[in-house]
């Protein structure tokens, strides 16, 4: 049973998106944005990593079974005079593509210590349930 598509189409535009405006995390072009995802039991778990950022600077949408991140870590000042500068800066997003077999009307989702986590239940239609069968007099329950 899919979850997760596994094609993302939006993996390709943000491929060629780093091409065109190279690769230094700024706000032009989206950010890397590592995750995980699981299921347990009957809801489906998406973490992100997004350390240093504020809660109020995330976004989350959900358009039909598309579920969209984005975040941002603003620019240091620029009066600073930065010794290293090693974690990007700018705007963070990604876009899954989840199945239909999930409620996407039943997200929630938390942030803590720089973790956002979605938790998505399997829809009711796509869990597993036992139909009776009339055979006879007798009433027989399979599992479908």
């Amino acid at each position: 049973m899919a979850m997760l598509m596994r094609t993302d189409p939006f993996r390709e535009l943000d491929r060629l998106t780093q091409q065109f405006f190279g690769s230094d995390g700024t706000a032009a072009r989206p950010s890397a944005m590592p995750m995980d995802a699981w299921r347990e039991g009957d809801t489906f778990v998406v973490e992100f990593d997004l350390p240093g950022i504020a809660p109020d600077s995330i976004e989350l949408d959900v358009e039909r079974n598309v579920v969209t991140v984005k975040a941002e870590r603003p620019a240091r000042d620029e009066q600073a005079e930065m010794i290293a500068a090693e974690r990007p800066r700018g705007i963070f997003s990604r876009q899954l593509v989840l199945g239909d077999n999930l409620d996407t009307d039943n997200i929630t989702a938390g942030y803590e210590n720089g973790v956002l986590r979605l938790r998505i239940p399997v829809a009711e239609q796509a869990k597993p349930r036992k139909i009776s069968i009339n055979a006879g007099s007798d009433r027989q329950a399979i599992n479908v």
